[in-house]
C-alpha cells in the first residue's frame, strides 16, 4: 500500500503541536501522518516534496515488492477466444481453441454425460476427498480403455495409473518424475506440437529438444527427418508423441510408419512417451486411436502415456484425466506409483471427484457405454463432413490449381493449412477469422454453412498476402 506524510512548516506553529493520524485511527488503516511542526522532516528516498510558500507538502510512496515482475504474454491458443468475443462482426468464427460445436456452432453436452450425471444424483454421492492416486474405478476403467482389458500389461499389473488433472496435469505428473528420477535426461517433441507442451518441460525444468515432423512443402509428414533425429538424440531419451490426431498438424504415421518408429525408439533405448488426448474422438472408434500406444506395449517396451477425457467426452471443465507408466513388471509399478503420489500430494493433493465418476460410470455401465461410442462416431463423423466440405469449396474457389487434398489426409478436430503468421492475421484482420498463428484451425468450430466463407478467407489470405 502507497503512503503518504503531508508536513506543513510555519514559525507560528508551536513545536511541541503535532497530530499524528495513526494515533488518532487506533487499529484502523494506517495511512499516513499529519504534522504541524516546524522540524525538517525526515528524508525519505521515495519522498517527492512541493513547496508553497511557506508551506510544504511531502507525498512518500513505498515501492511494490512486485516491481520487478514484468507483464505476461497473453496465452496464444485462450488469448483468440478472448479477440473473439470483443468482435461484433457477424460473420466471425472462432477457430482457435479445441472445444467440439455442434452444427449451430455452440457447446455440446453429450448426453450419455447428462444420463450419467442424473444417475450420480440419484444415489445421492457425497463430496470426500479422493485418495492421492485418484478414483480407484477411474483408475481401471482409463487404464482399460487405453491398453484394452485382456492385454497382458493390464492382466500383469504392470501399468501405474494415477488419475490427473486432464492431459495438461498429467503430463505435468510425469514431467516431474522425469526431473526427479531421471535428471539431465532429455524430451524430444515434435516440430510443431501443441503450445503447452514446452511450457510443462519448462516448467519442470526437464530439457527438451525438437524433432522434425512437419513437411512445409507437402503440408504433410517429414517421416525421414523424424526418423533422423529421432536417431541421434542421446540414448534414453523420452520420445513424445501424439498418440492420434497429431495436434496441430493432423497428420499422423501410417501403421507402418509406427512399426518404423518403435523399431528406432526401442534401438536407442528411448523411453517413447505418449499424449493421447483424442482416443475415440480422431476416428470415431476407441479401439483404432489407442493402436499406435498398443502397438509399443505388445513389443514390451516401458513407455509414458498421458490421457484426456476433455474431446472425447466434452468434460473440458472437469480437468479429468490421468498417467499411465508401463513397467516391466508389478513390482515396479507399484513403486512408481508409489512416487507418483509422492509427487502429486504437494502439488495439488488430491484430484477432483466429478468427472472421475462421470468416466467410470459411462464405462462400467454397458448401454451408457455404448451410447458414448455412439456420440463419439457422431461428433467425429460430423468433423468428417465438415472437412470434406471445406475441400470441396477450396477446389472449386481456388483457380490456381494448387493441391488442397493435403485437408483429406489430416484426422480429428485440428487441419494445419499452411498459412504463414502474416497470413493468418489477414484471416482474422479481414475475414474475423480467429485462429492461432501457425496456421492451425480447429474444424470442430466450423459448420457447413460457413465452409464457402472459410474457403474465400483461406484463398485470399494464401493468394494475395506474402
Amino acid at each position: 500500500m502507497a503512503s503518504a506524510m503531508l508536513s506543513f512548516a510555519s514559525a507560528a506553529a508551536p513545536a511541541s503541536a503535532s497530530l499524528s493520524v495513526r494515533e488518532n485511527l487506533k487499529g484502523k488503516a494506517k495511512i499516513g501522518s499529519v504534522n504541524f511542526s516546524s522540524s525538517v522532516p525526515e528524508r525519505n528516498p521515495f519522498a517527492k516534496t512541493k513547496h508553497f510558500g511557506r508551506v510544504s507538502m511531502t507525498v512518500a510512496v513505498n515501492a511494490s515488492r512486485f516491481e520487478g515482475i514484468t507483464m505476461a504474454p497473453p496465452d496464444p491458443i485462450l488469448g483468440v477466444s478472448e479477440a473473439f468475443k470483443a468482435d461484433t462482426d457477424e460473420r466471425k468464427l472462432n477457430l482457435g481453441v479445441g472445444a467440439y460445436r455442434t452444427e449451430e456452432l455452440q457447446p455440446y453436452v453429450l448426453k450419455v454425460v447428462k444420463k450419467a450425471e442424473n444417475l450420480m444424483l440419484e444415489r445421492g454421492e457425497n463430496k470426500e476427498y479422493l485418495p492421492i492416486e485418484g478414483l480407484a474405478a477411474f483408475n481401471k476403467a482409463t487404464a482399460e480403455l487405453l491398453f484394452g482389458a485382456d492385454n497382458p500389461v493390464i492382466k500383469q499389473q504392470r501399468v501405474a495409473t494415477v488419475q490427473g488433472l486432464s492431459g495438461t496435469g498429467s503430463l505435468r505428473l510425469a514431467a516431474a518424475l522425469i526431473e526427479r528420477y531421471f535428471p539431465g535426461a532429455k524430451v524430444l517433441i515434435s516440430s510443431p506440437t501443441w503450445g503447452n507442451h514446452k511450457n510443462i518441460f519448462n516448467d519442470a525444468r526437464v530439457p527438451w529438444s525438437e524433432y522434425r515432423y512437419y513437411d512445409p512443402k507437402t503440408v504433410g509428414l517429414d517421416f525421414e527427418g523424424m526418423i533422423a533425429d529421432i536417431k541421434d538424440a542421446p540414448a534414453g531419451s523420452f520420445i513424445l508423441l501424439h498418440g492420434c490426431a497429431h495436434n496441430p498438424t493432423g497428420i499422423d504415421p501410417t501403421p507402418e510408419q509406427w512399426e518404423k518408429i518403435a523399431d528406432v525408439i526401442q534401438e536407442k533405448n528411448h523411453i517413447p512417451f505418449f499424449d493421447v488426448a483424442y482416443q475415440g474422438f480422431a476416428s470415431g472408434s476407441l479401439d483404432a486411436d489407442a493402436s499406435s500406444v498398443r502397438l509399443f506395449a505388445a513389443r514390451g517396451m516401458e513407455l509414458l502415456v498421458a490421457q484426456s477425457y476433455s474431446k472425447n467426452l466434452g468434460l473440458y471443465a472437469e480437468r479429468i484425466g490421468a498417467i499411465n507408466v508401463v513397467c516391466s513388471s508389478a513390482d515396479a509399478a507399484t513403486r512408481v506409483k508409489s512416487q507418483l503420489k509422492r509427487l502429486a500430494r504437494p502439488m495439488y493433493s488430491n484430484p477432483p471427484v466429478h468427472g472421475a465418476k462421470i468416466v467410470a460410470s459411462i464405462v462400467s455401465d454397458p448401454a451408457l457405454f455404448n451410447e458414448w461410442k455412439a456420440e463419439m462416431e457422431m461428433m467425429a463423423g460430423r468433423i468428417k463432413n465438415v472437412r470434406q466440405k471445406l475441400y470441396a469449396s477450396l477446389c472449386a474457389k481456388d483457380k490456381s490449381g494448387k493441391d488442397w487434398s493435403f485437408i483429406l489426409k489430416q484426422i480429428g478436430m485440428f487441419s494445419f493449412t499452411g498459412l504463414s503468421k502474416t497470413q493468418s492475421e489477414n484471416m482474422t484482420n479481414k475475414w474475423h477469422v480467429y485462429m492461432t498463428k501457425d496456421g492451425r484451425i480447429s474444424l470442430a468450430g466450423l459448420n457447413l454453412a460457413k465452409c464457402e466463407y472459410l474457403a474465400d478467407a483461406i484463398v485470399d489470405s494464401y493468394h494475395n498476402v506474402s
